[in-house]
């Protein structure tokens, strides 16, 4: 049985610290810290948070049709088992130190430094604008329908599955392990530098000098913008490229298939094996 707090508001610090089984309807926090910080069993509805730290230390809670203001910076850390819903993030550095979360069209316009070393989440439907360094340190993470425009993200990730997805982002994926990106555009250069074992099927790929330094890379009907060139170098690849591709430089090994290569730069650079097969179809 919920205890319901409705039509209220509040402020200050810890208004309502440890609070359990709990239901917010049409609540507002104003300026202060750690409203709902030690909390259980919270459901929120149509409730605004402006104060900094709202859900911090929390578990089991759901958050629907809500907005958090800009001052609700670094909302939601060390938490467990949430779900949000049809909520509007106007804040910076919201998701960090997370175990278990679903979020369902949710819209972040602030995703600066957003959704640090989260693990076992969820993103259905979902944009997040301003988006430098997001992802950074996360695991197990499923991504379907999306939209990001940020720099850096999905750095030192692991096990992360995306579709259906646009990711405009300079320096995306680096130093990452076990992801898989499906039926998606990546815009940004420098994309997946140091990756291990990414895959990546029917996706669109701009920018300059993707997907190198790459080990057990796997690409699957990908095709590659005007300005994606120098791509693969170093890297040991198995991979198969629909339509032109502008320019490959020293993979390390395995084998390209392309409709067209513009250039395949072989110097004496090159790192061993030195026996990547690449093969253009025209």
């Amino acid at each position: 049985m919920y205890k319901v707090i409705k039509d209220q508001e509040f402020g200050g610090e810890r208004p309502l610290y440890c609070a359990k089984d709990t239901r917010l309807e049409n609540v507002v926090i104003h300026t202060g810290e750690s409203s709902l910080k030690e909390t259980r069993n919270i459901v929120a509805e149509n409730c605004r948070f402006e104060g900094k730290y709202p859900f911090w230390e929390a578990e089991d809670f759901t958050i629907r049709n809500s907005v958090l203001e800009e001052g609700a910076r670094s909302g939601i850390w060390y938490s467990r088992r949430m779900t949000m819903e049809d909520t509007i993030i106007h804040a910076p550095k919201t998701f960090r130190d997370m175990q278990g979360a679903t979020l369902r069209r949710v819209t972040i316009d602030n995703g600066q430094e957003t959704c640090w070393n989260v693990r076992d989440f969820t993103l259905e439907e979902c944009k997040i604008s301003n988006a430098d360094y997001l992802f950074v340190f996360a695991q197990n993470v499923k991504i379907d329908n999306y939209r990001q425009d940020g720099n850096y993200s999905f750095q030192h990730a692991r096990n992360v599955e995306i579709r259906n997805a646009v990711l405009n982002s300079k320096d995306a994926l680096w130093d990452s392990d076990d992801i898989t990106v499906i039926d998606s555009e990546i815009n940004g250069e420098y994309l997946a530098w140091y990756s291990r074992n990414l895959r990546l099927i029917r996706c669109h790929i701009t920018g300059t000098q993707p997907l190198c330094y790459c080990d057990n890379l796997y690409l699957e009907d990908c095709t590659f913008g005007d300005d994606a060139d120098l791509a693969f170098e170093y890297s040991s690849v198995e991979a198969t490229i629909r339509g032109h591709i502008v320019s490959i430089k020293n993979p390390r090994t395995g084998h390209i298939t392309a409709d067209s290569i513009g250039e395949t730069i072989i110097d004496e650079n090159i790192k061993q094996p030195a026996n990547c097969v690449v093969k253009s179809l025209k």
